[in-house]
């Protein structure tokens, strides 16, 4: 057993935990990370989508009681359980369809350095704006995100299909867009962890399916350590975040990107990472 290969996957596993419901691109940072440690190649990128899915673990894992009535509510034609069901849905479906008809086109065309870095700066001056326009919450229309409506939701689906270019991060094109569109900072919040939880488990279902024939018995260990860390740590992030945001704006993470896209300028310039996928 590789001590040293299952210490880079627990580590990717916190990055990929703590990034991936932050509006600041856990690819970007599982791109940098992976290249410091020397983790690349197409089993690499496998390795990123398996992590992925332990992200999700959290979400079901803190919003449980939630789902499990959702999931009861439905075949007895509860109201409540048919609209969350149909809102996430709407939500899904305009990036699901995009992802697949795109997806070869984004990797061979989009994902380069300047690419990246443009995503990570403009989506953190979107961020700076979007704070500054609901600062006195005369824009909030909706407080709650069981109190979606079907149009927002689809308006928030369609504003997903940013997150296709490279360093926009799905969590920031959501939650930044629901904010636009009237959401609260909780509400968007909460509804993007829960648009997240067909579209990462399609993404890895898909993506899976497409390079099983990479995957080995003798992977097991290090993606199964990947796996469990990035729950971990992504319970501890969303539990936080549900705090943070009940407090605080999203500025600290607008400037964040907007560092961190000059960083992907850096680092590519100077040859230290390979922002191609």
């Amino acid at each position: 057993m590789d001590l040293v290969l299952l210490w880079k996957a627990a580590l990717m596993g916190v990055v990929e935990g703590l990034t991936e419901f932050l509006p600041i691109s856990s690819t970007g940072h599982l791109i940098l990370v992976g290249a410091l440690l020397d983790l690349q190649g197409d089993k690499a990128k496998v390795f990123e989508v398996v992590i992925q899915v332990g992200a999700i673990l959290a979400v079901l894992s803190v919003y449980a009681a939630k789902l499990r009535e959702v999931l009861v509510g439905l075949p007895r034609g509860e109201e409540r359980a048919r609209r969350f069901t149909v809102n996430v849905l709407l939500g899904f479906a305009p990036a699901a369809v995009m992802g697949v008809l795109l997806a070869d086109l984004i990797k061979n065309v989009l994902f380069n350095p300047l690419v990246v870095a443009t995503g990570f700066i403009v989506g953190g001056l979107i961020i700076l704006w979007a704070e500054h326009w609901q600062r006195d919450g005369r824009h909030v229309r909706v407080h709650e995100a069981d109190d979606v409506g079907w149009r927002d939701a689809l308006k928030v689906g369609l504003v997903q299909c940013l997150a296709l270019i490279p360093g926009t991060s799905r969590s920031g094109a959501t939650i930044i867009g629901g904010m636009l569109l009237g959401l609260s900072r909780k509400a968007a919040t909460e509804f993007s962890f829960f648009l997240a939880i067909p579209m990462i488990v399609g993404a890895a279902v898909y993506d899976l399916a497409r390079h099983r024939a990479l995957l080995q018995m003798v992977d097991l260990p290090w993606f199964a350590v990947g796996l469990i860390v990035s729950w971990l740590s992504a319970w501890v992030c969303v539990r936080w975040l549900l705090h943070f945001v009940a407090r605080h704006s999203f500025v600290v993470f607008g400037w964040y990107r907007i560092a961190f896209g000059l960083v992907v300028l850096g680092t590519a310039w100077a040859g230290w990472v390979d922002w191609h996928l």
